[in-house]
């Protein structure tokens, strides 16, 4: 995950830092909720994304409501129409649907941009 981002309990939460007033701060990211949190130094920015994450979770409890979750595994997709045709006949000649060609493409397209350090790591291909 990035340097500008914390994770816990399945949510991600952004690192922002504000100079004039000297304080880091950021919000609960993918979830329509306003989620938000600050602290002085890294680890009171932590212990507050944290105690956000985990006040929302027990409200939800309490109000017998689910917690809205960062990824559901489905988006809409908004393409030219031409690229849309396209993709479409695609899947049909290869036998597959239009969610198993798009995943493809997003898989490959991922893989082809990972930073080196991390193919190495995985024992990919390196300079």
């Amino acid at each position: 995950m990035s340097k500008d981002f914390m994770e816990y309990a399945g949510y991600q939460g952004s690192v922002h830092y504000n100079n004039e007033d000297e304080v880091f701060y950021g919000k609960v990211m993918f979830i329509p909720a306003l989620l938000s949190y600050e602290g002085t130094d890294v680890k009171s920015l932590r212990d507050s994304f944290r105690e956000a994450v985990d006040d929302y979770l027990e409200l939800c409890k309490e109000i017998s409501k689910e917690p809205e979750k960062p990824f559901k595994g489905s988006f809409n997709v908004r393409t030219a129409p031409e690229l849309h045709r396209r993709i479409a006949l695609y899947a049909v000649e290869h036998d597959k649907n239009l969610n198993s060609v798009v995943t493809e493409a997003l898989e490959h397209f991922l893989e082809e941009r990972k930073p080196r350090s991390v193919l190495a790591a995985c024992g990919g291909p390196q300079e």
